[in-house]
Order: structure tokens, then sequence, then C-alpha cells
């Protein structure tokens, strides 16, 4: 009887616990039920040379990516471009989602939703190309609130 009475307070206390908090589950930076594609067009050659991150999220603004006649390295890892516009490792997989005709400004991201950038070969962009490539992303369901930038006024 003891033993019972025991077990019923110690229940009893159990139950005044505060729970533990749950753990929080990264928000990807992607809805995923939204449309994705990459840039058909987009070649190694295009991508060719340094590019100055200007817009990002899971990469730091101001990060230089090189495009190699492979595809592209990123914090000193390479993708190997697979299809048009796609690039992949062992690691991960990234999109060229857009591309200008001038190849100078891109929007690349991670269609999982791991990270998602604007670069340009320049450290600034043209407000038209920047616009143009913060609208494909948005339609791509990137969260464009969670863009950190370069101070070029588009919402960093």
């Amino acid at each position: 009887m003891i033993r019972a009475g025991c077990l019923v307070a110690v229940l009893a206390i159990a139950g005044c616990a505060r729970p533990a908090d749950p753990v929080a589950a990264p928000v990807p930076l992607r809805n995923p039920t939204a449309p994705v594609a990459s840039q058909a067009d987009v070649t190694a050659a295009r991508l060719q040379g340094d590019w100055i991150v200007v817009q990002g999220a899971g990469i730091a603004p101001g990060t230089v990516v090189r495009g190699t006649a492979d595809g592209l390295t990123v914090q000193g890892v390479e993708y190997i471009l697979t299809a048009p516009g796609r690039l992949s490792n062992a690691d991960g997989r990234l999109w060229v989602h857009w591309l200008d005709i001038g190849d100078r400004t891109a929007a690349v991201g991670d269609p999982d939703g791991g990270r998602v950038w604007i670069m340009d070969r320049e450290a600034g962009s043209s407000p038209d190309r920047l616009r143009a490539a913060r609208e494909i992303l948005d339609w791509y369901g990137y969260d464009l609130r969670r863009l950190a930038g370069l101070g070029n006024g588009m919402g960093s």
C-alpha cells in the first residue's frame, strides 16, 4: 500500500513537470509545393568565370563562386553540370533557375530548399536583372525575406 502511494505521488509530481520543448526542424528556404525548374540553355561555358553572391540565404553575400569547365565551385566544393542548368555532387544539387541573356546575373538554388542566391559578375547588379532574378525565385517558392544582401536596395 505504501508503494502504491509512493507511485501515485511520483506520477503526480511528474505530471506537474513542464514538458520538454519540441526540437525545431529547420524550415526550408523553398516551399516544396511550388513549381521548380532549371533554365534549359545554361551550359558550363555560360557559367565560366568568377561570380559574386549579391543576395543569398544559406550562403553569405560577397562569397565568390567560380564557374569552371565542368560546372561551379561553391565554397571550395565542386558541383558538376549534369544537365542544362542542373549541377550536383555527392552532397547535393544546385539548379540555375535563371541566367540573363548576357550571362551577367544568375539565380541559383537548391531545389530542396537548403540554400539560394543571386550572383553577378560584379559586386552589384543592375536593378532590372536583380528584380528579374527575385521574381523567378519567388515564383519557384523561395522565401525572399530570408535573403541577405550587399546593400543593393532590393530587400536585403
